[in-house]
């Protein structure tokens, strides 16, 4: 409890941002070291800006006490960056937080086939019933199912995993003890005795629209691969979309009918290389040889575990060869922000916000993220929450090595 303290501290410092946090961790060791530290030390630190210092000089525990006093009440616990039970996974994205607030029973994802599956509030009957079956069956199978629990198909996912008596993981825009919509209360009880539910906010914390697209990057940097049943053009689904690629994580889609609103992302995900779901199948292929222990047929048998592991699945023979050559296969999906190129002043002139700050400080130049988030003077989630949306709307460019240009005419 004693050093839980100085990790609270540090992850519940205003605009001290995940990216900030995380570095001045791994720069002094460990959290205490950060509390105890001066201002020149911190200066020593890359990244860390001139607004940062004053913040990190306020060396008052009262807030961490207040939110290690709420922990215990709910029966929520902590899990640092440091903490063995910390993910992987999630250690290995651009900007994962230094703490995860867990309520129920996390388990080793590390060890795990994880998926999570996203989509659309406003979704269709033919969109649910789908997440449902899909989640279902990926459950029955051994597969753990992550959403974000909010309404629509993020809580069929969670209902058809519950229902085949599957694990979830749920991952809260909100702090544990704000049921977010109110009407999932039992839902989140039910996610809690079956999985756990993950939050970086500490609990009481109100959600708010601007956590939704941070949660988003939590989703997919503890999946395997992204699911998008549902997803309109511009929609909080295509961030996680867009988030998985940029870990490298697989992205899936369910066509949808063509001129759907509520499909119109999707299909464009699935234009642009996303792996088709006709069936649960299309997600059960991908990892079964990767977990023969851990996935298993609806028969109760995973067909690459034992004498059948030299087996290839039935994703066409070019798939097959790569299958068969090694367990630690990488699967790769084309750049999905295929879009004709327009003028970047114009595009400047059109936004608002966080996202015009961001083109204003790109502008014709290629430029490395953390240039941008140094020069636009926004934290790293509005950074990259903006960046998101300017590659849904098609005005940006990536490139290795996380560095972004707008689209310009040629």
């Amino acid at each position: 409890m004693q050093q839980l303290k100085y990790w609270v501290w540090l992850s519940a410092l205003s605009g001290v941002g995940a990216i900030t946090a995380r570095r001045l961790v791994e720069h002094f060791g460990d959290a205490e070291r950060v509390f105890l530290a001066d201002a020149k030390q911190y200066e020593k630190v890359d990244g860390v800006k001139t607004s940062d210092l004053s913040v990190l000089m306020s060396k008052s525990f009262d807030r961490a006490e207040a939110i290690l006093a709420d922990c215990e009440k709910m029966g929520c616990h902590i899990v640092t960056f440091f903490d063995e039970r910390y993910p992987e996974r999630l250690k290995n994205i651009y900007d994962p937080p230094i703490i995860l607030y867990v309520k129920g029973n996390l388990p080793n994802i590390d060890a795990e086939p994880v998926v999570g599956i996203v989509g659309t509030r406003d979704c269709t009957k033919y969109g649910l019933d789908a997440t449902e079956s899909i989640s279902y069956k990926l459950a029955g199978c051994g597969i753990i199912v992550t959403t974000g629990l909010a309404k629509g198909i993020d809580s069929a996912a969670a209902k058809g995993a519950l229902r085949a008596g599957g694990r979830v993981i749920g991952v809260i825009g909100s702090g544990h003890g704000v049921i977010y919509p109110p009407e999932n209360k039992e839902l989140f009880e039910a996610v809690v005795n079956s999985g756990a539910i993950i939050s970086e906010y500490p609990p009481k914390t109100p959600a708010h629209k601007a956590f939704f697209p941070a949660r988003n990057r939590l989703v997919s940097g503890i999946s395997l691969g992204v699911a998008v049943i549902e997803a309109p053009k511009r929609s909080g689904a295509l961030i996680t979309a867009f988030r998985a690629l940029e870990q490298g994580r697989d992205v899936f889609t369910l066509p949808g009918n063509v001129g759907a609103i509520s499909s119109e992302g999707s299909n464009l995900l699935l234009r642009d290389g996303a792996i088709a779901i006709l069936s649960a199948e299309d997600i059960i292929s991908e990892y079964e040889m990767l977990f023969p222990d851990k996935i298993k047929s609806e028969a109760g048998e995973n067909k690459y575990s034992g004498e059948n592991n030299a087996v290839c699945s039935k994703r066409g023979l070019q798939a097959d060869i790569v299958r068969c050559e090694t367990d630690t296969y990488k699967k790769e999906i084309d750049n999905i922000t295929r879009v004709e190129y327009i003028d970047v002043e114009e595009i400047i002139a059109t936004f608002d916000g966080d996202e015009r700050i961001v083109a204003e400080t790109i502008k014709l130049n290629s430029v490395h993220i953390d240039e941008i988030i140094s020069k636009s003077g926004l934290d790293a989630s509005r950074v990259l929450t903006a960046i998101t949306m300017l590659e849904i709307k098609g005005c940006i460019l990536s490139s290795k090595g996380k560095f972004y240009s707008l689209k310009k005419t040629p």
